[in-house]
C-alpha cells in the first residue's frame, strides 16, 4: 500500500495532541493526508500547533462538560469524526500512605475516565462513520502504558488506571462491534516524551535513574513518539480492519524481560 496519502479523508480525534505521542500521531495523520483535531487543556502548546489539517481545541478532558463541547465542535470543524486516539495521561508516583483522594481521583479521571467520556462524546459519529463505510472502517486506539501490563512499585494510581484502559478497550470491542467500531489499545514502554522526562529528571541522580529505566527492557533504550504513532496508524487504518480488542505491547520488550 503506498503510504503517501493512505489517510486522505480520513478525520481523527486526538486526546493530549499537543505533545508527545499524541503530537507524533497528528504530524503523522497529517503526513498522510489526514486531518486531525486535537483536545488539550495546554493552552500555549495549542497556541504552538502550526501544522496543516490539524487544529487545537482547549479542553481537561477528565470533565464532562468540556468533552462534549470540544468533541462537537471538532465533529463539526472536519465533518465527521472516524477514528478516536485517547493520548492524554499523567503520571503518579507516590506511595500509597501519601496518596490523597484528589491525587488518586486526578489520575485516575485523567488516565481511565476520560477515554470513556470522549467514546461517549464521540460515538455517535463514530458509529456512523462505521455503518457508511462498512465493518471496522471506524477505530479507536488508547493509549495505555506497559504499566497496565506488569506493575511498578509506587505508581498503584498510575498502573490501576493503565490497566483499566486496556479493560476498557477490550470491553467497548465487544460492544461497538456490531456498529463497524474497532477498539484497541497500545502498551507503550518508555517513551521519549515530556511526560517521562519527569520520571527522571528530578531525581538525585538522574542519569544513573535513566540507566536502571534502560535495564527494564530487553531493546535497553528508550522508545520515540513516532514509533507509538506508527503503530496507533496501523491500528486505525484498514490494514488493521480485522483487528479489535486487542493491548499491543511497543515497549521495547519490558512486559516480557
Amino acid at each position: 500500500m503506498n503510504r503517501n496519502r493512505d489517510f486522505e479523508g480520513r478525520r481523527i480525534l486526538i486526546t493530549g495532541g499537543a505533545s508527545g505521542i499524541g503530537l507524533a500521531t497528528a504530524r503523522m495523520i497529517a503526513d498522510r493526508g489526514g486531518r486531525a483535531a486535537v483536545l488539550d487543556r495546554d493552552r500555549a502548546a495549542l497556541d504552538r500547533l502550526d501544522i496543516t489539517g490539524v487544529t487545537g481545541h482547549l479542553a481537561d478532558v477528565a470533565e464532562t462538560p468540556d468533552v462534549e463541547a470540544a468533541v462537537a465542535a471538532a465533529a463539526a470543524e472536519m465533518g465527521g469524526i472516524d477514528g478516536v486516539v485517547c493520548a492524554a495521561g499523567i503520571d503518579h508516583q507516590e506511595p500509597l500512605a501519601r496518596i490523597t483522594d484528589a491525587a488518586w481521583a486526578r489520575s485516575i479521571g485523567v488516565n481511565l475516565t476520560s477515554p470513556m467520556l470522549v467514546m461517549r462524546a464521540a460515538l455517535p459519529h463514530l458509529a456512523g462513520a462505521g455503518a457508511m463505510e462498512g465493518a471496522g472502517a471506524a477505530s479507536a486506539v488508547f493509549i495505555s502504558s506497559a504499566a497496565g501490563l506488569v506493575p511498578l512499585k509506587g505508581r498503584a494510581s498510575y498502573c490501576a488506571a493503565k490497566a483499566g484502559v486496556v479493560m476498557l478497550a477490550k470491553s467497548l470491542a465487544m460492544e461497538l462491534a456490531d456498529q463497524g467500531v474497532r477498539v484497541n489499545a497500545i502498551c507503550p514502554g518508555a517513551i521519549d516524551t515530556p511526560l517521562f522526562r519527569t520520571s527522571w529528571e528530578p531525581t538525585p541522580d538522574p542519569e544513573a535513574t535513566l540507566a536502571a529505566i534502560r535495564r527494564r527492557y530487553a531493546l535497553e533504550r528508550i522508545g520515540t513518539p513516532d514509533e507509538i504513532a506508527a503503530a496507533v496508524l496501523w491500528l486505525l487504518g484498514p490494514e488493521a480492519g480485522y483487528v479489535t480488542g486487542v493491548a499491543l505491547a511497543v515497549d521495547g520488550g519490558r512486559s516480557f524481560h
